[in-house]
């Protein structure tokens, strides 16, 4: 276990590079003069010396592979950088966000979770009959229709139209401001999850154990928990884990719509600000996030399936 733990980070470090490489190189090409971005809502005329001096300043005069091997150096030790606007630490500017974002994308996931594994259970022992159909029917619209949409469809109704829900905010402690951008989030993974649900569950009915199980006069019941329920959770595992980190990332379209103020609504303001180093660690962040849930998954495969060992 600790031998595969230690490969999958090594595998990780080349990963997390080319993200880091790419988004690097993405920004710097971006044409404008960055400076003069940043200087002219504090000062209104600019001569060429103010320029320079903020040009030297945050090390963007240096040559482009200067610039990237500093950032590396920089973010092995911990240190992402300071934002342009603000001067707040990045580190610090995502730390802040974060709560909101964990608490949107775990209520998000529990939605999906919760209705895609009972949705695809359901439809999946009722296989070829009206309810079966109908349940793949909903599902493709799921899967099919678009979070911004949905999230403007919720918005306008639970929240304009018949004011039961707040539309837009944050507010600590109160469910009410999760409700709309959690159920829109999770909607948006359910209908994927139920589909594999399903599909793996006929997988798992079809088998010579389930055949043999039945023969011996277990009842349906003990026939869905103990032999196809954990089978058909594996394929299922992995979506989920991908969806995890996707409703971390994927957040962003979501947290914008409704005011969240979470990493992805962090990430879209400091992309339009140009605030290289913010935007930097946010990617870096999510990447993270997105190798730490896929090992956390392949773990919990040995716990479904005891065949499967870690050399």
């Amino acid at each position: 276990m600790l031998r595969y733990l230690i490969r999958r980070v090594v595998l990780a470090v080349p990963v997390l590079l080319g993200i880091t490489s790419i988004t690097f190189v993405l920004l710097w090409v971006i044409p404008g003069d960055l400076t003069q971005q940043f200087l002219d809502p504090k000062i209104g005329t600019i001569d060429a010396e103010v320029v320079e001096a903020a040009r030297e300043r945050w090390g963007l005069n240096d040559p482009f592979v200067v610039q990237y091997g500093r950032y590396l150096w920089n973010v092995v030790r911990g240190d992402l950088g300071v934002t342009y606007i603000t001067n707040e630490r990045v580190r610090d500017a995502i730390l802040s966000r974060l709560p909101a974002t964990a608490r949107l994308a775990l209520a998000a996931m529990t939605i999906s979770t919760l209705l895609g594994i009972g949705a695809g259970l359901f439809t999946a022992l009722r296989r070829g009959s009206y309810l079966d159909t109908a349940g793949m029917v909903v599902t493709l619209f799921g899967v099919s229709i678009p979070t911004f949409w949905l999230g403007l469809l919720l918005m306008w109704g639970l929240g304009v139209r018949w004011a039961v829900l707040p539309a837009t905010g944050y507010g600590r402690g109160e469910l009410s401001y999760l409700v709309l951008p959690a159920v829109t989030l999770g909607l948006s993974y359910a209908g994927a999850i139920a589909r594999l649900t399903r599909s793996a569950t006929l997988d798992v009915l079809g088998a010579d154990y389930v055949r043999t199980a039945r023969a011996k006069g277990a009842t349906q019941q003990v026939i869905v928990t103990r032999h196809v329920l954990t089978n058909a959770m594996i394929p299922v595992l992995t979506l989920i884990g991908v969806n995890l980190g996707g409703l971390m990332a994927g957040s962003v379209v979501v947290e914008t719509i409704f005011a969240w103020p979470g990493i992805g609504q962090l990430l879209v303001d400091a992309i339009q600000e140009r605030n290289l180093f913010l935007v930097q660690g946010c990617v870096l962040f999510f990447a993270v996030i997105f190798t730490m849930v896929n090992v956390c998954v392949d773990l919990a495969y040995g716990f479904l399936d005891p065949r499967i060992r870690y050399d």
